[in-house]
């Protein structure tokens, strides 16, 4: 396969949203570690190739209008756009009847729309659109506890699961949706993601030879099972000495070291499971949408699989949703006051939308290749303004606003910011204004994630057990940060991430939450422009990869 790598990539503060206006001490010259991963894109040791993460790869959200069925819920299902009534009930009815009609765009005009219940996008190729962030408000008045139940965590002890998961707006296919919420109901906590509550709902339909990262094109014993368009699951479990584990660690020597047996809670995220849509069908050979995250290698039995009927094609657009407001739950303790979630959603994405006086924001929970854009968490303050776990992977998040808290933070309560766990890789998070939280990586190992051009009040934690494992795996890149506070703690990542690097970020220094490296050794992590975000070029590092094309 050949790659041809733009670098043309402009002056460092060209198309940047929240650019420091600060004059450069230095020359504006393309970064070191830019011009070598322009020579191996898809292989480079420390930076990961995410110029295709997002809805339909990057390509751009789909244009207004491309619907044939259009959907109104005050004209088509009364709802009432005064708050004097529930609403709920008539939102649902229209994404019903879109979805069973194969698909459409679901109206809300301005106004006020008082929710009473979970509002669920459950069909694929469903658009529920507002009048603008500005102008179209949905109300929550219950909580996700009232509304389904308590959500025990997996794990045991008396944490709340929906500190985590689960939305007032919830994407996520019908009949996933109902089997989560039927465990939930019945306190048997499930697993959340591509397979079922308990993973199991799986079978193969092909198994590749070995392949290595960033190959696009893999041979496969049998290909009956593929198709172009088809959407698998490359499932990848690890061996009994963890070399799959150490492999997302970087392969060094801090890796073979490290104690992984009894990081319970790391281990029960293995197998591994990334989804991709078939790209191509030639023989034995099969190409994928998407460059492979990991090697494939014999002794990780690697396969690839059915998965459970995804959400595809489905969005929410031009609204506010806002809570009534209540103070923020101790640590671990929401009850749901939650914002959008995006669960075994594929291809879906948000635009212009606001949440107000959430528990959590904006959620990835097992998914992939979502677009969140003009996105912003704001009112008294959340947990999770973004977060996303439980396998999620291939995600952009741009152009993406946390808000100061309105009112301060009660005792007991913690904030995190964006948020990123669970063996999550290849996530974008670009153009972001943070006036309140931090990076928080949650351990449970997420690796290969990029955060580029934000600026920052780091004044947030991270979170995470110690069972979950390290705070990072290999090829985590903050590029172009600029702290406000001048706080170090998960900004400044050299001394922490494996086969990392910082590049990019102005002068910093510890206080606060302190980390230490989660492995022995030399880290083979790199620093570059290290107190000159400024002179960085390129100034955003994803829309740069999006200038490389492969072919």
């Amino acid at each position: 396969m050949a790659v041809v790598a733009s670098v043309a990539t402009g002056a460092a503060t060209t198309g940047t949203a929240h650019a420091s206006a600060v004059r450069p001490a230095r020359p504006i010259q393309d970064a070191t570690l830019w011009r070598e991963f322009t020579a191996s894109p898809l292989t480079h040791p420390q930076i990961p190739f995410v110029g295709r993460a997002g809805y339909r790869a990057g390509s751009g959200l789909p244009r207004r209008g491309g619907r044939d069925l259009v959907i109104d819920v005050v004209r088509d299902h009364g709802a009432r756009p005064d708050g004097s009534a529930d609403a709920a009930a008539a939102i649902n009815r229209a994404i019903a009847a879109a979805g069973e009609r194969g698909g459409g765009t679901v109206t809300i005009p301005a106004g006020t729309y008082r929710i009473d219940d979970v509002i669920r996008i459950g069909h694929s190729d469903v658009v529920v659109r507002g009048a603008g962030s500005g102008a179209t408000t949905l109300y929550a008045t219950r909580s996700l506890t009232e509304l389904i139940g308590v959500y025990g965590s997996r794990y045991g002890g008396d944490k709340s699961s929906w500190s985590w998961a689960g939305g007032l707006i919830w994407l996520c296919p019908k009949d996933r949706w109902a089997s989560l919420t039927d465990a939930i109901r019945a306190r048997e906590w499930p697993f959340e993601g591509w397979t079922g509550n308990r993973r199991d709902a799986w079978r193969t339909l092909a198994v590749p030879a070995p392949a290595r990262r960033g190959d696009r094109t893999v041979t496969v014993a049998d290909a009956r099972n593929l198709r172009p368009g088809r959407l698998v699951l490359l499932r990848l479990a690890d061996h009994t000495g963890h070399t799959l584990l150490q492999h997302m660690a970087g392969d060094g020597a801090g890796a073979r070291a490290y104690a992984w047996a009894d990081k319970t809670k790391l281990t029960s995220y293995v197998p591994y499971e990334w989804p991709v849509r078939v790209a191509g069908v030639r023989g034995r050979r099969i190409t994928l949408e998407r460059p492979l995250p990991l090697d494939l290698r014999p002794e990780w039995d690697p396969r690839l699989t059915t998965l459970v009927t995804p959400l595809t094609g489905s969005g929410v657009e031009g609204l506010t949703l806002e809570a009534a407001e209540k103070p923020q739950a101790p640590h671990l303790l929401d009850q749901g006051i939650n914002g959008l979630a995006f669960q075994c959603a594929y291809d879906c994405w948000a635009d212009d939308v606001t949440v107000r006086h959430v528990d959590n924001g904006f959620g990835l929970i097992g998914a992939s290749a979502c677009t969140l854009r003009r996105t912003k968490v704001e009112g008294r303050g959340a947990h999770h303004p973004y977060y996303c776990r439980e396998g999620s992977h291939d995600n952009l998040v741009e152009d993406f606003t946390i808000a100061a808290r309105t009112t301060p933070a009660p005792a007991g309560t913690q904030l995190h910011g964006i948020n990123v766990e669970g063996l999550s890789s290849y996530n974008v998070w670009s153009r972001g204004r943070m006036e309140t939280g931090t990076f928080d990586s949650h351990r449970g190992m997420p690796f290969a994630n990029v955060r580029t051009d934000i600026t920052v009040n780091n004044d947030g934690v991270h979170g995470g057990d110690a069972s979950a494992g390290p705070l990072f795996g290999a090829r985590f890149t903050h590029w172009n940060i600029r702290v406000t506070n001048e706080r170090a703690g998960l900004m400044k990542i050299d001394g922490l991430a494996p086969y990392g690097a910082t590049v990019g970020i102005n002068e910093v220094r510890e206080f606060g939450q302190i980390d230490v490296p989660d492995f022995p050794g030399d880290l083979h992590a790199r620093l570059e422009a290290y107190g000159s975000p400024a002179t960085v070029r390129p100034a955003n590092l994803y829309e740069a990869q999006r200038g490389v094309r492969l072919r």
